[in-house]
């Protein structure tokens, strides 16, 4: 039986269940068990960690001790088991209507956890220039296709779009051996889609239909994506190099994504209405028993999820164990900016991505008649020159001035035209869109449209607000100015009756291609939306002593492939690629470049990795200017908790010099450190097995390449230990940016560490003064050999010495 027959039989078998009826108590549930999960099982050889038939075998007995448990604890129609978790952890995903059966399994000797399952939300021709990619690392791999190769990205989202150029075999796509997933066929979706560059796809929607959220027409029942966020943020990653962006019969250049030889394995747990998190967990868990080398996340909670601590859910402790796997996880930090502790990303096994501009920008231009320039947005199409009208003088009487209302407008007027807009409030838009504006007017016959402002919208250098693509040609105008001397010119050029009629329109203007790009050479520039610290403890959002975002990747006005029948951008149906802003388009730039990391250091851990990326990360601008960071107010200087270590700069972060390893029971002792947290919540999310003999006296003392401390009492001293991935014996100066009323203390100052030689450091910490805030700061690591190592400070003083 195909996928898709599977995928329309469990639906058919869930709603046929007569004893359960879908009413707003129907709720799903995961279960985790106290027995171990494959990666944490061993057997009765010391130290020996099962694979290959001896893996296969203990699933298999897994899923029938669930089904039994389940079968000797519940009466038969009262629930459904939607998945069984067995790699990562020892658990089961279930849906039922029943109170009791939920406290029959919370009474349940061998249950460890449950949570109820919460919906999570969906959170490039340049940007390989612009990171420094193509020119540095590139070519130090063997070239663009060879970059990312032998490893295997899992993409967690909407599907993938398999024809798209992005994702073909150029013929250099063999196997991969190690690879032990499979490709669902079904609806759209040939088992042909996967063709050596895509070598798995699998949909994962079960808890997704039980709550009614799946339609399984719109949303296909397959891993084609319907939506075009997941083909989006795939491009971005592993797209194939040199692809022609073209878009309404225009090429836009040739897009490459950051690690053009990677391969994809598609993990479908998203739809355009976003997803769940027994999905989500259920796709993790199987990306990682197939053997992908790198998850990819451009997703994450609505909020900070309930419970003791924000680390504990049963999303960031599957998250948890794929590090422990040896799997690196990239996520979106979230859009929720510019609000501080605005953070959905919050583990520190986690790299979490903050988003910025780039210094490409698409900025359009009409020439009135008068000679003069007028400037402002939208990804256009030229015009000749032609008459401009306002809305209101080509439409019925007493039509407003905006175009919400389009129906009023007389085609024989308007056809032709020019046509002058009022700016719409947002508030006022509801279902309509600009693209939707366009069209209509589009297709009464007029020119081209201009819409006024009432903000100045060419302040911002971050670029977000270029990418709209208009469908007939257009502008919006960028500024205040611009607008009212458009109204001026008008008004001076338009003959009109006693009565006010218009008698004859004399103002000229044509519009310009919006289609060509400039590069100013600025930013980066922390995009408005991109998520902020602090990072935080729990829902009661007390600050945690972890940096996030981790660090910073392009996000805003970015090109990636595109599912034509998407119908979630309405200016880019039909579309082969479209331009989307967000930190969703972050967090794969990031997958790419630990991609091209892990080709070069394969046995790096998820945590090297990251260090890697952090520890050289930019913190100033193109210029050499302190990074800025975009408010409701304009510009301000950007700091590590808009933008994590800095902006990713892939050349440096191939080569370290220091990288900051953390295995997996270190995170085991922070999370016993975490303040609130009991000791038996982090048992029962991490197992008893799993304990370690020794804690640490802070979570500020986990080895990451950075040092948070979100409540300074006097002082405090935190370790940390670097191991050498140079090729020879070097020597570190520590030197010293002291945050605002923070004394800072490296011992020992000078660092001598050879090859594959591991040194530990202290820094102590002291409060010259009560701050009430967190202040920013840095050690940097200053080698003989041109390595740099910077290690973030941000530090809140509640009480000096």
């Amino acid at each position: 039986m195909d996928a898709v027959s599977v995928t329309l039989s469990f639906l058919l078998a869930f709603l046929c269940l007569n004893s359960i009826s879908f009413h707003a108590a129907a709720k799903v549930y995961m279960v985790i068990l106290e027995e171990d999960a494959i990666i944490s099982y061993k057997s009765t050889r010391p130290n020996h960690i099962i694979r290959g038939h001896e893996a296969r075998k203990y699933k298999e007995n897994v899923i029938i001790r669930h089904d039994l448990f389940l079968e000797s604890l519940l009466p038969t129609g009262t629930y459904t088991k939607l998945y069984s978790y067995t790699h990562l952890i020892n658990g089961f995903a279930l849906h039922t209507t029943s109170d009791t059966a939920l406290k029959i399994l919370d009474g349940a000797m061998g249950v460890r956890m449950i949570q109820e399952d919460i919906k999570l939300t969906k959170l490039t021709t340049h940007t390989p220039d612009y990171v420094g990619v193509s020119n540095y690392v590139w070519p130090y791999l063997g070239g663009a296709e060879r970059a990312g190769e032998g490893v295997l990205v899992g993409m967690i989202d909407t599907g993938i779009n398999p024809s798209h150029p992005s994702f073909t075999n150029n013929g250099t796509f063999r196997r991969l051996s190690h690879f032990k997933g499979r490709c669902e066929e079904g609806y759209g979706f040939p088992l042909s889609a996967c063709n050596g560059k895509i070598v798995g796809a699998q949909l994962f929607a079960r808890a997704a239909i039980a709550a009614g959220d799946f339609n399984a027409t719109r949303d296909y029942a397959s891993p084609l994506d319907s939506d075009g966020h997941g083909s989006h943020t795939a491009s971005i990653a592993v797209g194939n190099f040199r692809t022609p962006v073209l878009s309404k019969g225009y090429n836009y250049g040739n897009a490459s994504g950051m690690a053009p030889g990677a391969r994809l394995a598609i993990y479908k747990a998203l739809f355009p209405f976003g997803g769940y998190m027994s999905d989500v967990v259920a796709a993790i868990d199987k990306a990682v028993e197939d053997g992908v080398d790198i998850i990819s996340m451009s997703i994450g909670p609505s909020s900070v999820p309930p419970g003791p601590s924000s680390f504990l859910s049963i999303l960031e402790i599957e998250l948890l164990f794929a590090t422990k796997a040896g799997v690196s996880v990239i996520q979106a930090v979230g859009n929720s900016g510019p609000d501080p502790n605005s953070i959905l990303s919050f583990s520190p096994w986690i790299t979490s991505v903050a988003a910025s501009g780039t210094d490409r920008m698409y900025k359009n231009s009409i020439i009135l008649g008068n000679g003069r320039v007028l400037s402002g947005i939208g990804i256009s199409k030229p015009t000749a020159e032609r008459q401009i009208a306002t809305k209101a003088d080509v439409s019925s009487p007493n039509a407003s001035a905006n175009c919400l209302d389009t129906e009023s407008l007389i085609p024989s007027l308007a056809r032709g035209k020019l046509i002058i807009c009022e700016h719409i409030p947002h508030s006022m838009y509801g279902q309509t869109t600009i693209s939707t504006i366009f069209e209509s007017i589009g297709r009464i016959g007029a020119a081209g449209v201009i819409i006024t402002s009432e903000e100045n919208l060419l302040d911002s250098d971050a670029g977000a607000e270029s990418s709209m693509t208009l469908p007939v040609p257009g502008i919006v105008l960028g500024s205040v100015a611009d607008s009212q001397e458009l109204r001026d010119y008008y008004n001076s050029n338009t003959l009109r009756s006693t009565t006010g009629e218009v008698i004859r329109f004399v103002a000229v203007g044509s519009i310009l291609d919006g289609r060509r790009a400039t590069y100013t050479e600025k930013g980066p520039i922390v995009a408005l939306y991109s998520s902020r610290g602090p990072d935080v403890n729990n829902n009661l959002m007390e600050a945690a002593d972890v940096l996030k975002p981790s660090l910073m990747a392009p996000g805003s006005a970015i090109w990636g492939a595109w599912s034509p029948n998407s119908q979630s951008v309405p200016e880019s149906i039909g579309e082969d690629f479209t331009m989307l802003s967000g930190t969703s388009m972050a967090a794969p730039h990031v997958t790419g470049i630990a991609a091209l990391i892990k080709q070069k250091h394969p046995d790096w851990s998820p945590a090297a990795i990251t260090s890697a990326m952090m520890t050289t990360a930019d913190r100033t601008d193109h210029f050499g200017n302190p990074i800025l960071a975009q408010t409701p107010d304009g510009l301000r200087t950007a700091n590590p908790f808009d933008y994590g270590a800095g902006a990713i700069n892939a050349a440096r972060a191939m080569n370290p010099g220091l990288i900051f390893d953390i295995q997996f029971e270190n995170y085991v002792q922070f999370l016993y450190t975490v303040p609130g947290v009991d000791k038996g919540s982090v048992r029962q999310a991490v197992g008893v097995g799993n304990c370690p003999t020794a804690l640490m006296r802070w979570c500020s003392d986990l080895n990451t390449p950075s040092v948070t401390i979100a409540n300074l009492v006097g002082s405090r001293r935190v370790m940390r230990r670097v191991t050498s991935v140079s090729t020879e014996t070097e020597i570190y100066v520590a030197l010293v940016k002291e945050p605002a009323g923070i004394s800072v203390r490296v011992t020992p100052r000078v660092i001598r560490i050879s090859p594959n030689e591991s040194r530990g450091f202290s820094i102590k910490l002291e409060a010259r003064e009560v701050t009430n805030a967190f202040t920013f700061g840095a050690v940097v690591l200053r080698g003989n050999k041109k390595h740099t190592v910077r290690i973030p400070l941000a530090v809140f003083a509640s009480r000096a010495l």
